[in-house]
C-alpha cells in the first residue's frame, strides 16, 4: 500500500521514525550551540560567536525541514523537548564556554547528525526515496565542509 507521494506506507513508517531521531538530534543540538554561542568566552569570541549563530540558524532551518518531511511521508514529527531528551544520541550540554571545549561539542554532534543522515540516506536510496536522499544529500555535503573547517580551527 502506497502513501500519498507513492512510496510504501511500511517504508514511510520506518525511514519516518529515523527521521524523528535525527529530529531530535538537531534539536538538542540546537539549544547546546546557542548555549555555545551565548556564553563563549576568550580570544576567539567574536569568530565563534558569530559562528554558532551560523550554526544554529542553520540547525533550525534542518529541523524545520525534517519536520516537513515526516509530514509528507504522512508521518508525525515529534515536538515536545521531553521526546527529543529521550530520542537524541546527543545530550544537553552545560557551562561548556571555551573556544576549544565548545568547537569540540560541535564536532562530536556534527558527527552524530552525519550517522544519522547517512543512515537515513541508505535506507531512503533502497527505497526509491528521491525526496529524502536528496535532503540528506544536502545535509551531508555541507556538514563535512563544516566539519573540515571546526577541525581546521582545532589544530
Amino acid at each position: 500500500m502506497k502513501n500519498q507521494i507513492g512510496l510504501e506506507k511500511a517504508y514511510a513508517e520506518k525511514v519516518s521514525d529515523k527521521l524523528n531521531d535525527l529530529l531530535s538530534n538537531i534539536q538538542i543540538a540546537y539549544m547546546n550551540v546557542r548555549g555555545f554561542h551565548w556564553n563563549i568566552t576568550g580570544k576567539q569570541f567574536f569568530k565563534l560567536h558569530e559562528k554558532f549563530e551560523e550554526a544554529y540558524d542553520d540547525l533550525n532551518e534542518k529541523a524545520d525541514e525534517v519536520a516537513e518531511r515526516i509530514l509528507m511521508l504522512e508521518g508525525k514529527p515529534v515536538h515536545a523537548f521531553s521526546e527529543y531528551l529521550k530520542r537524541a544520541e546527543i545530550k544537553e550540554k552545560v557551562n561548556i564556554s571555551t573556544d576549544q571545549a565548545t568547537v569540540k561539542e560541535l564536532l562530536d554532534e556534527l558527527q552524530v547528525l552525519l550517522k544519522n543522515e547517512r543512515e537515513i540516506l541508505a535506507l531512503a536510496a533502497d527505497n526509491g526515496d528521491d525526496g529524502t536522499v536528496d535532503l540528506m544529500t544536502g545535509y551531508i555535503s555541507g556538514q563535512e565542509k563544516t566539519i573540515w573547517m571546526l577541525n581546521a580551527f582545532m589544530k
